[in-house]
């Protein structure tokens, strides 16, 4: 009865999803709507230590959202949309409602589509990468793995693995990493009882 009652972090859960899915990871980067959080794992896939963005949206699914409605483009869109672009513009990521008040100026300025999708993965890149930095300053040698929504949209994927020097791998379904670690750790704990 007790095992039934206890509980699991999202961090393990996610942990154990990707290690599952793709052996030796070290650095786990998990984009959602909600959050962003930067976990990093032993050869084992056991988590050594984390670092999370849980303040705000900034850099988010939700931050991506408005985006979108802001350019007037659906979210599937905006995962291409910076194809081409040659980086002429600088976005933060810091305050959504700031980025968006500037997306909607540049659309006015006539900026490029693509260019303002580059400038908003950049920035999502550039806040994600601060993450990264707390767990690990010498990315030498590590493996890095991308779950959670965001992880769908090629462009924020683009634009972390440029920022981190180094390819970052995607499982087939990167939004579903935590629930199916979720489900193995119960069914381990099962077969264990």
């Amino acid at each position: 009865m007790e095992d039934r009652l206890s509980s699991v972090t999202e961090i393990t859960c996610h942990a154990k999803g990707i290690q599952t899915l793709i052996p030796k990871i070290h650095i786990l980067i998990d984009i959602g709507g909600q959050d962003s959080k930067a976990i990093r794992l032993d050869d084992e896939g056991r988590v050594i230590d984390f670092a999370m963005n849980d303040k705000c949206a900034a850099g988010t699914g939700r931050f991506l959202e408005a985006m979108a409605r802001a350019l007037q483009v659906n979210i599937e869109e905006l995962a291409e949309l910076d194809k081409g672009a040659e980086g002429s513009i600088g976005l933060s990521s810091m305050c959504t409602v700031f980025a968006e008040s500037k997306v909607v100026s540049l659309i006015a300025d006539g900026t490029s589509m693509k260019e303002i999708a580059y400038g908003l993965n950049r920035a999502i890149a550039s806040r994600t990468l601060a993450l990264v930095k707390r767990l690990a300053l010498d990315m030498t040698n590590l493996n890095v793995a991308m779950s959670g929504g965001v992880a769908r949209n090629g462009g924020v994927v683009r634009a972390l693995s440029s920022s981190i020097g180094m390819n970052i791998m995607v499982p087939p379904k990167p939004d579903t990493v935590g629930a199916y670690g979720a489900a193995l750790i119960a069914k381990e704990r099962y077969h264990n009882n």
